[in-house]
């Protein structure tokens, strides 16, 4: 079995970071990590996420939807006897 990875911490660097994390800043006062990115742009990604499938389907014909899902279901079954 491969050996976990970790750092080795004692138990005050632990508590220092659980207490970080309680008040929402560093201890010498600096804020903790924040997400950087523009929330502009996270909202329009998650909105073409959730349409993607759906819209991808609508756009294709059967005949293409058919060979697609027979390719798909040959790669999943294909190896199996």
């Amino acid at each position: 079995m491969a050996k976990r990875s970790s750092t080795k911490r004692d138990f005050m660097q632990i508590a220092r970071e659980v207490v970080e994390k309680a008040i929402g800043e560093h201890m010498d006062g600096t804020p903790l990590d924040h997400d950087t990115r523009d929330p502009h742009f996270v909202a329009m990604g998650s909105k073409g996420g959730k349409k993607g499938g759906k819209a991808r389907a609508e756009t294709l014909s059967a005949t293409r939807r058919h060979q697609i899902a027979k390719r798909a279901a040959k790669k999943r079954w294909g190896g199996q006897t």
